[in-house]
Formats: C-alpha cells, structure tokens, sequence
C-alpha cells in the first residue's frame, strides 16, 4: 500500500491482532484467532490512512489499534466464539455501545475541565507540523497527503 515497509505500521498490525483477539482469547479456536490477528491488522492499515485522510492527528495510531480494533474483536466473538451466535453478537454490541455511553461523556466531561484549568491546545504551529515532531523528533506517520 505505501510502495514500502513502514516499520511503524508493521508494530501496529501486531498490536492490532493483539488486541482483536484479546476480548474471546479464552472462546476461540487458535485458527480464528489467526484469522481475526490478520484481519484486524489489515483494518488498522485502513483506519489510520482513513484518519489521516480525514486529518484527524492520530499519531502513533492509538485510536486505529485500540478503538477500530477492539471494536473488531469484541464483535468476532459474537461470531467466532464458542458461544457466536445473532444472540452473543448482539449483545457484543450492546456492549460495544454502553461502553461508549460511558466513555464518550466521561472524556467529554474531563477534556472540557481540562481545558477550563490548564488548556488542552499546543501552539498552531505545533498542531499544523504535529506533535510527534516537535515532541519526540520523528515522525508517526510519514505519510503525506496532498489536499
């Protein structure tokens, strides 16, 4: 996809399968969880070029790994797990949903006094160049888009 290996994006498509198959560890047979480690590593590809297209700043791509992927996973055991089932991926995803009523808010309620008391933004150059630059001197993501 990149013409290259970015070193990177082969640690998150590791994270990745980690995490996909983190919430049925315990449900699945070793070939699915293969199958749901290669899968979720693919789809951590797809997320983080998505979010940079869409110029959200995830720059180590935590969201992609964790957020995208975990959602995957804790959706695979509704249908790879030895309980999989329309009942067990159903309620997968009431529990995918109550965690994000809970979280979402929780976030919301903390960034908004965060930025009440100490500020949450960097300077706007900072914010265009990214973080990772002036942070950690490297790049997260050397992909570049033109608009």
């Amino acid at each position: 996809m990149f013409k290259r290996l970015d070193f990177g994006m082969v640690l998150n498509g590791i994270l990745a399968g980690l995490v996909g198959i983190t919430a049925g560890a315990d449900l699945m047979a070793p070939s699915e969880a293969l199958l749901i480690g290669a899968f979720c590593g693919a789809a951590v590809v797809i997320s983080a070029v998505t979010l940079d297209k869409l110029k959200l700043d995830d720059c180590v791509g935590a969201i992609s790994v964790h957020l995208v992927c975990g959602i995957l996973g804790t959706l695979a055991v509704g249908v790879f797990g030895s309980m999989a089932g329309w009942s067990q991926l159903g309620s997968q995803v009431i529990g995918i949903l109550i965690c994000g009523a809970a979280a979402f808010p929780a976030a919301l309620i903390l960034f908004y006094l965060l930025k009440k008391t100490i500020g949450i933004r960097v300077s706007p150059k900072h914010e265009v160049e990214g973080l990772d630059s002036h942070e950690h001197g490297i790049r997260g993501y050397s992909i570049v888009y033109d608009d």
